[in-house]
């Protein structure tokens, strides 16, 4: 970037075409093209590194959303989107990947001035791997088959399956990772021929507005991709319009459980990724080296602003103050502030409302017993929580049970190498998203993995995903899984056709 970086004016520091769309209106995106709000609201767009409002977006509502519904039903009942044959649409879900690179700068830019993250970590890690999942799903778009079978029945019978797009989707996304987010929503569900309404979080809405360009270029048919802005009001209409054959949602496990109170009127189909309270075990034997920023990077990578944030840590007592030690001189070695300066390790939380959640519920850590090594409010301009690492946490403590959705770390020393008492202690939770185990015992490794209730296991990593890997979580972490072959089936219904031949 050259010179050095000054948050008093960030947007020097980002290309002309970014600074250029975010002086654009931004508008609606319905039926292929971009109009203004039924009502004409609009809202403003801020930036949580220095807490100042950089774009507004269209400020939409049920009005619409019943717009951007019916355009989606028009599109996939009488458009060519689901009657294109499978390698055409495989074409343009191609396509869009290669014109997510191409832009690639652009998105992480504004990915990083919606949401904070580290540019680095935005534009190689997420905005390449959406770029991954387009690609990965275009394979799938000619690939959606089904089975022929023996029956039963009295007579000759020739039965058979076959896999159809399950409709009008309507794809609630969250506001950490939001482009990522889209892609993992959006690339299945178009290869398997749904049209959908997507409906960006409130707070990070600028990645699927340049999104809808890559549409156009794409050669998206009009209707098939529809993005409206706006708050919660949004999603909750989506919810409710019957025109809506199936929700999918990525947030918070309070709002997924309205989404499937809400969805009962027309018995949407429903997917969600909710919240998570993942457990990381470090034993003794594990290559403590690369398990010390292992587990730090397990909640700090994006902030803790992620489901699958490794908040629970274990460490084994023959280790516990060497780990302890060496993650507080890991966390306070990360440098906090704006996600476009280069020497960034840790951004923001992503708005003042989050932010006092996160240094609410450490307060309340506090209050309830635990001890902080390190970290605590950064008394810096923004949203900015440091690392933060707790230790002498139980499990009667708000921080065990909760979902923080920041960078907080809660240690436990653990004394038993007994399978059955730690998956006990992992399993005691609500959630059931992911866990993390440190060990070179490999044995002890997948003894534990199959004892914990939980969708996603990793062993000596934490964080790490591939479009090819089904992701999603046990109890309250959600129903269904994202990526993979079940992320297809989730978008699709399955027909039996039975033809009687005598």
């Amino acid at each position: 970037m050259g010179k050095m970086f000054s948050i008093d004016n960030p947007l020097d520091f980002v290309s002309e075409n970014t600074r250029a769309f975010l002086k654009q209106k931004h508008q609606l995106f319905i039926g292929g093209k971009a109009r203004d709000a039924v009502k004409g609201g609009r809202r403003d767009v801020v930036d949580p590194a220095t807490g100042k409002v950089i774009s507004n977006v269209a400020d939409a509502d049920r009005d619409d959303v019943d717009l951007a519904v019916r355009a989606a039903r028009e599109a996939f009942d009488n458009g060519p989107w689901t009657r294109m044959k499978p390698n055409e649409r495989m074409k343009i879900l191609w396509r869009m990947a290669e014109l997510i690179d191409k832009y690639s700068v652009e998105l992480a830019e504004l990915d990083v001035l919606d949401e904070g993250s580290p540019y680095a970590v935005v534009k190689n890690f997420y905005i390449s791997l959406a770029a991954d999942h387009f690609r990965y799903f275009a394979g799938w778009a000619n690939k959606i088959d089904g089975t022929t079978m023996p029956v039963n029945m009295g007579g000759e019978w020739h039965v058979y399956t076959v896999r159809e797009p399950v409709g009008v989707v309507a794809q609630i996304l969250p506001w950490n990772v939001p482009f990522l987010m889209m892609a993992w929503k959006l690339s299945p569900a178009l290869a398997a021929g749904c049209t959908v309404v997507v409906k960006p979080a409130e707070d990070t809405p600028l990645s699927a507005m340049r999104f809808a360009d890559i549409c156009r270029e794409a050669g998206i048919p009009d209707g098939v991709v529809n993005i409206l802005t706006g708050d919660g009001k949004v999603g909750a209409a989506l919810v409710d319009h019957h025109g809506v054959d199936k929700v999918g949602f990525t947030g918070s496990t309070a709002t997924g459980q309205a989404i499937v109170r809400a969805s009962a009127g027309n018995l949407k189909r429903v997917s969600l990724e909710l919240g998570g309270k993942s457990p990381v075990f470090i034993f003794p034997d594990a290559d403590i080296e690369a398990a010390i920023p292992g587990a730090a990077e397990a909640v700090f990578l994006n902030s803790g602003q992620a489901c699958t944030a490794g908040s629970r840590l274990y460490i084994h007592e023959d280790v516990y103050d060497k780990v302890i030690e060496g993650v507080a001189a890991y966390s306070e070695g990360l440098k906090l502030g704006h996600g476009l300066d280069e020497t960034t390790n840790l951004g923001p939380i992503v708005s003042q409302k989050q932010y006092q959640r996160v240094t609410g519920l450490l307060q309340a850590g506090l209050d309830e017993g635990a001890n902080m090594v390190v970290g605590g409010d950064a008394g810096m301009a923004g949203y900015f929580v440091k690392p933060t690492l707790l230790r002498d946490v139980t499990p009667q403590m708000r921080v065990y049970k909760e979902e923080i959705f920041g960078p907080v770390i809660s240690a436990m020393k653990m004394s038993s190498d007994n399978i059955d008492e730690l998956a006990r202690e992992a399993n005691n939770t609500t959630y059931g998203l992911s866990a993390s185990i440190w060990t070179k015992d490999i044995n002890r490794a997948h003894r534990l993995a199959a004892r914990i209730r939980a969708g996603i296991i990793w062993i000596n990593t934490h964080n790490q995903s591939d479009a090819n890997m089904p992701w999603g979580g046990y109890k309250q972490s959600g129903w269904g899984r994202e990526m993979g072959k079940p992320a297809m089936e989730i978008y699709t219904e399955i027909k039996s056709v039975a033809a009687y031949l005598g």
